[in-house]
């Protein structure tokens, strides 16, 4: 409850995306025929390997609309001084700070907005309307942190551009020498995390779109089928949808699905705005211990970390991405807006009885509510292909080289089945929506959202510039660091908490 980049050149239909590519600062090639890395060195001998190659970006935390990241071409090193790493990157297709504003908004909205009423319901209305601006913010500072970073980097380093995982490669190559021996640690780690995040992202589809199909049939049927079973159904032509590798097939599935999500939240807003209580009914806050399945679900919403190097990387102007007023700024602030107002007004019209996704708060007999339901599952059920296309992509991408030529193509097709099925495993385990969601974004957001962008900071700062005055820097980054781990913990234990107590029959 995080995803193709999308503009007036539709990235799904080219043939050129018959396979994801990976994202390779072009800079890395030039090394090698022009022996830029004495150039890149600048007091220690400190350098990003030419075999780096970032993984492709995952995508934003809920969101139905996949982003795929472009190949970059040329590009090399300077003997310049004063390197700018923007007069260096060669993009076939940059785009507009227009193009890049649309993009954001696709990243970062999607299904996770449907989520939010739960969330607000896990700390009450007015605490969680402060909260989700509080908590929006800071995700929004924690990436305008990592691009400031980069930037440094590509300078320093005489690098045109960088994705996530290389990034933090490359700081601990900069940092204190305790942090060089974890750098490719840390970049195992950013991969890792983005493809738990997907493939968690994939189980709840799978849950969400199964809870909402039952509903609407239980209405029809005397023999009532559990939430599990649909899964394991949803889950059968999910197999045969996924062994597709050519990403251009995907493109019908994907207009669909986003003209099918547009109309179903439209109409979800109808009813949601509707006979609405006065917010006296509603409690201003809630217990503490709820608190942590609330940014659980908030961050799993909001934070769009993973596609925001992606889309820098492909800006005509990327100074304008960071910065005050910038895109990030303006992109972030209206999502952090409609994410507000979605949680204020679903938790203010369904009180304690919302459910994990709003939908399933629409009158269940209701001809029109049910077409929404159908509408946002089919919706969800054609982006699980498009978001299970890049985790996919990373994992094959480590396995390739492993296997044989004549059994790479049989390897790939049974590493596509196995990962469906293993995440149908998985969704049939643990059906609760809510701490599922909950469970992903204390986990795998509240890491890369956070806890890595605070540490890249402190080993890019570490000489030069410095922490500043009374070393604000390292305190600042330290409490981002606990911040991020006191959800991560609190949010997992919750989650686990939730789940334990379904199974025991207590929930």
């Amino acid at each position: 409850m995080s995803f193709h980049k999308s503009d007036s050149r539709t990235p799904l239909a080219p043939a050129e995306y018959t396979k994801i590519p990976t994202v390779v600062s072009s800079g890395y090639d030039s090394e090698k025929t022009q022996g830029g890395r004495n150039n890149a060195s600048i007091g220690q001998p400190k350098f990003i390997r030419s075999d780096m190659a970032d993984v492709p970006v995952q995508q934003a935390a809920g969101s139905t609309l996949p982003l795929v990241i472009t190949r970059k071409k040329g590009g090399g090193d300077s003997d310049d001084g004063n390197y700018n790493p923007f007069e260096h990157r060669k993009v076939e297709h940059p785009t507009s700070d227009l193009e890049t504003f649309v993009h954001l908004l696709k990243g970062s909205l999607g299904s996770g907005i449907l989520a939010m009423p739960m969330a607000f319901s896990h700390a009450g209305l007015w605490f969680g309307l402060v909260a989700t601006f509080a908590v929006g913010t800071l995700c929004t500072y924690c990436v305008h942190v990592l691009v400031k970073c980069a930037h440094i980097l590509c300078r320093r380093r005489k690098i045109p551009m960088m994705g996530f995982a290389d990034v933090a490669e490359q700081a601990f190559l900069d940092g204190p020498p305790a942090l060089n021996r974890w750098s490719r640690f840390i970049r195992f780690m950013v991969n890792t995390f983005l493809v738990l995040d997907l493939l968690g992202c994939c189980c709840i589809y799978l849950v969400f779109v199964a809870t909402n199909v039952e509903q609407v049939v239980s209405v029809y049927l005397e023999t009532v089928l559990s939430v599990r079973v649909w899964i394991m159904i949803v889950t059968v032509p999910l197999i045969f949808m996924c062994l597709v590798r050519n990403l251009k097939f995907l493109t019908p599935f994907s207009m669909i699905a986003n003209i099918l999500m547009f109309v179903g939240i439209v109409i979800t807003f109808i009813y949601m705005f509707t006979d609405l209580p006065a917010p006296s009914e509603r409690p201003g806050l809630v217990a503490v211990s709820e608190w942590p399945l609330f940014f659980g679900t908030v961050i799993f919403a909001l934070e769009g970390i993973g596609v925001v190097m992606s889309l820098e990387n492909d800006m005509r102007n990327p100074t304008h991405f960071i910065g005050c007023p910038s895109v990030l700024n303006f992109g972030m602030g209206l999502v952090i807006a409609l994410y507000t107002l979605v949680g204020f007004f679903g938790f203010l019209k369904y009180g304690p009885d919302t459910e994990a996704s709003i939908t399933l708060n629409l009158p269940v007999e209701d001809k029109l509510a049910q077409s929404v339901k159908l509408m946002i599952a089919i919706a969800i059920f054609f982006t699980f292909t498009l978001q299970f296309y890049v985790p996919v992509s990373i994992l094959w991408k480590g396995l390739e080289h492993k296997i044989r030529p004549e059994r790479q193509n049989i390897s790939e097709y049974g590493l596509r089945v196995a990962l469906v099925v293993l995440c149908g495993g998985i969704a049939v385990a643990l059906p609760n929506l809510g701490p599922f969601i909950s469970l992903i974004g204390a986990v795998c957001l509240s890491t890369l959202g956070m806890i890595v962008p605070a540490t890249i900071e402190l080993a890019v700062y570490h000489e030069d510039p410095g922490y500043g005055r009374f070393n604000w820097r390292l305190w600042k980054n330290s409490g981002l660091i606990l911040f991020g781990v006191v959800g991560f913990v609190a949010g997992t234990y919750v989650s686990i908490i939730e789940f334990h107590a379904e199974f025991s029959g207590g929930h």
